[in-house]
């Protein structure tokens, strides 16, 4: 071996990588503050609150038939309403500028795990329509219900939007 191929001492050929690991600072690709409202995505969290609203509203109006069933449903839409608007808040308030996460992913995770509460409730809520609709003695409750079970589809959807829009914005 000539002296040519061997790196002085001191090089970096000698450094020692370092054991911790560094990431980069998280990227958030949505606005704050009251640009969030500009954004497709904070159109379809303010969407998802309205229609989230109405179902809650609309179920809590039937005197809640089937208790389990929409119990869950209830649950579901109050826990979503409430969590989207904390959420919406950390933008709208600049919040998300102050606290060090992948903004991203959070926002994809949320979406999903969310869609896939709210595909639950929606179907609950289908079904509980649908066995109410045979024996039902008030077309009142029974209206109430399928309205409910429109909105649920419609916020299901919009979470559903939301998550694929939060998966496209995560692996950009």
């Amino acid at each position: 071996m000539s002296a040519a191929t061997v790196p002085p001492p001191g090089s970096q050929a000698d450094a020692v990588p370092s054991p911790y690991a560094t990431f980069p600072a998280a990227r958030i690709t949505l606005p704050t503050g009251p640009g969030i409202f500009r954004t497709s995505s904070g159109a379809f969290i303010v969407v998802e609150l309205i229609f989230g609203a109405l179902v809650w509203i609309l179920v809590a109006a039937s005197n809640v038939p089937f208790d389990l069933f929409q119990g869950w449903v209830m649950f579901v839409s109050v826990c979503a309403f409430f969590f989207s608007g904390v959420y919406l808040c950390c933008f709208l308030f600049g919040i998300a500028n102050r606290i060090e996460t992948n903004w991203n992913f959070l926002d994809f995770a949320y979406h999903f795990v969310t869609f896939v509460f709210y595909f639950g409730a929606f179907v609950l809520e289908a079904g509980s329509t649908s066995q109410m609709g045979r024996n039902t003695p008030s077309g009142r409750v029974y209206g109430l219900n399928v309205a409910a079970t429109i909105f649920a589809f419609f916020t299901t959807a919009c979470y559903g939007c939301s998550t694929f829009l939060g998966l496209r914005r995560w692996k950009m």
